[in-house]
């Protein structure tokens, strides 16, 4: 790294990018609103639940999960609103991070998005779509050759870029419409199950598991992640300093009542034990018991759209983070640069493209890959979120729009449920036959994301002073 870094003219590695007006305003409420729900309800609440009664096994404590973690995600987006409006930038906690902690801090941050947990979040998610499509066409996934997943995840990824490079108001228009597609297709499941032939509430009495809330913890924080990325499109939203807020809040609530109202009728329809049985998934047994194997293929596309969406939704907002990064000097000049037509962070996409198309071809296990980006991400939401407290103290005079309310119990609900989650995530892996110490792993590798700083400062690229 310094061998490249002493090769290249230092101001372009570390000046403060003038690249021209910044990434246009034209998101608003219903983009951003579009934004949130379509990232966060992807595959988690369709694909969780047979694994959430197979780990964990009491409906009680299953239930109890969505709900707590809920609650902690709501808390995370009632500060993460204060900061979305006190600093509507495009970057999202990347810019929280930096007024609050300084430049290492953000920029581990922005060096895991661009570098590591994204472009896998991303082919994780595609991955998971080949899966879905391949199935829907006949195939048998299992028998097919070893390269055909990784090829329509690999073109899944290209199609999606190529979208989002054009312009955030069509990636923003995409998303919209995918997400009237799932939260449609999630509010048909529900009427379905809780009108399911034989259904009961009794299904839902504690049935002597909970055993592994460890597991279950990471199945539920995966399913409410993606909530933070919609700050990271602050700077493209209109009026920002009112519509950030609304987005955020009315988003969480909706998602919350959707992955709660959907659990609890998957228990009405289905006993835990049952449920436990259905590794082809629960929604789509609920389907088929009611429709036929028609039912459980509409329910699959529906499934698959919900993933499409995620993963535009990933892509769509995720390098924003690099592009404000490199707006403030900390990495290369040329990531900081708007396209001269389509006003995108090309640069940033197609960077974050080729390492999610690399790392296509070595996903193994989606579960234990989901567990790993839980632990790193939401281990750095918990300095994002603290972020509301250190600047508190070191800016009390900032206008801030929007205020927490309930401060600051609100933000230290999110903190301490969030830490208990992520102990309990990583010493249920570790405590097992095989442990599994991918958690542990990931926090080195982020971790490592300070001393690669130390060295980018020392060849040439300190950051622009000045926030």
């Amino acid at each position: 790294m310094t061998g490249v870094a002493g090769r290249l003219d230092s101001e372009a590695i570390s000046t403060p990018v003038d690249s021209g007006p910044d990434l246009p305003r034209v998101i608003g409420f219903w983009g951003g609103l579009a934004l949130i729900v379509g990232i966060t309800i992807g595959s988690g609440v369709f694909r969780k639940p047979y694994t959430l009664a197979r780990d964990v096994g009491d409906p009680v404590f299953i239930l109890g999960l969505w709900v707590a973690f809920g609650l902690v995600s709501l808390c995370g987006a009632l500060a993460m609103a204060e900061l979305a409006c006190m600093l509507p930038r495009t970057g999202g906690a990347y810019v929280y991070l930096r007024a609050a902690y300084g430049d290492p801090a953000a920029f581990v941050f922005g060096w895991l998005y661009l570098l590591v947990t994204t472009p896998a979040t991303i082919g994780a998610l595609a991955t998971f779509f080949a899966e879905l499509l391949l199935g829907l066409s006949g195939a048998d996934v299992r028998a097919a050759g070893p390269w055909r997943v990784p090829i329509v995840a690999s073109l899944t990824i290209l199609a999606l870029t190529g979208v989002n490079l054009l312009g955030a108001r069509l990636g923003s228009a995409v998303q919209g419409a995918l997400t009237v597609v799932k939260v449609g297709a999630l509010l048909l499941l529900m009427f379905v199950s809780f009108t399911a032939a034989g259904g009961s509430f009794a299904h839902l009495a504690p049935a002597g598991g909970g055993s592994n809330l460890g597991r279950g913890a990471a199945s539920v924080i995966w399913a409410y992640d993606g909530w933070i990325a919609v700050s990271m499109i602050a700077g493209e939203v209109r009026a920002p300093e009112r519509l950030m807020r609304r987005v955020i809040v009315v988003g969480m609530l909706a998602i919350v009542a959707l992955y709660v109202g959907a659990n609890v009728g998957y228990f009405f329809a289905m006993p835990v034990e049952a449920m436990a049985q259905e590794a082809g998934g629960v929604p789509q047994r609920i389907m088929a018991d009611r429709f036929g194997p028609m039912g459980a293929t509409f329910i699959a596309a529906a499934i698959l759209c919900s993933v499409f969406g995620a993963l535009n939704g990933n892509v769509l907002a995720k390098p924003r983070v690099a592009y404000a990064l490199a707006k403030d000097g900390l990495t290369f000049s040329f990531l900081g640069r708007a396209h001269p037509r389509w006003a995108t962070p090309h640069a940033a996409l197609l960077i974050q493209a080729a390492v999610a198309l690399v790392l296509v071809a070595l996903l193994r296990d989606f579960d234990r890959l989901t567990t790993y980006f839980v632990v790193v991400e939401w281990f750095a939401l918990l300095f994002a979120v603290g972020a509301v407290i250190v600047l508190r103290r070191r800016r009390p005079e900032a206008e801030r729009p929007f205020r927490t309310p309930g401060y600051p119990f609100v933000p230290l609900v999110f903190l301490i449920g969030t830490l208990v989650g992520l102990v309990a995530i990583v010493w249920g892996e570790i405590d097992q036959p095989t442990p599994n110490y991918a958690p542990v792993f990931g926090l080195l590798l982020a971790a490592a994301g300070f001393p690669v700083h130390a060295l980018w400062r020392r060849a040439g690229g300190s950051a622009a002073q000045g926030r």
